[in-house]
């Protein structure tokens, strides 16, 4: 809607480009490429395209679906570090600890990582006096 309106005061004549890019907080240089794809797409050249795509440094989804299967078959209850030495060592896994870590532990608690506090509270002394 502020594009419309941005694009409809610089073709009237009444906002310049840099003042148009202003009011829509971007450079003229970005402008003219809104611009561009407006008069070539219509509102849908405006649509950010990134946010459809995949990132092409995903992993695939077979290799997450074989890590969780091998922790839940072979190394149920180790802790994540534990798991992704082994993982990597005899497994051939190439992948960092933190994408083992993060690709298994939203399938599986794991041991390592419990939702308990890390210190236990303790029944204070009274005070003297």
């Amino acid at each position: 809607m502020r594009f419309e309106e941005a694009y409809t005061g610089w073709q009237n004549g009444r906002l310049t480009q840099a003042e148009a890019a202003r009011l829509l907080g971007v450079c003229e240089r970005t402008l003219r490429r809104q611009i561009d794809r407006y008069e070539s797409d219509g509102m849908d050249g405006l649509i950010d395209k990134r946010l459809t795509q995949l990132s092409h440094k995903r992993a695939p989804v077979d290799e997450v679906m074989g890590l969780v299967d091998l922790y839940r078959s072979d190394y149920q209850g180790w802790n994540a570090k534990h798991f992704h030495t082994w993982y990597a060592r005899d497994h051939g896994g190439q992948r960092s600890y933190t994408w083992s870590r993060t690709s298994y532990s939203k399938q599986v608690r794991c041991s390592g990582q419990s939702a308990r506090k890390h210190r236990k509270k303790r029944e204070r002394e009274p005070l003297p006096g």
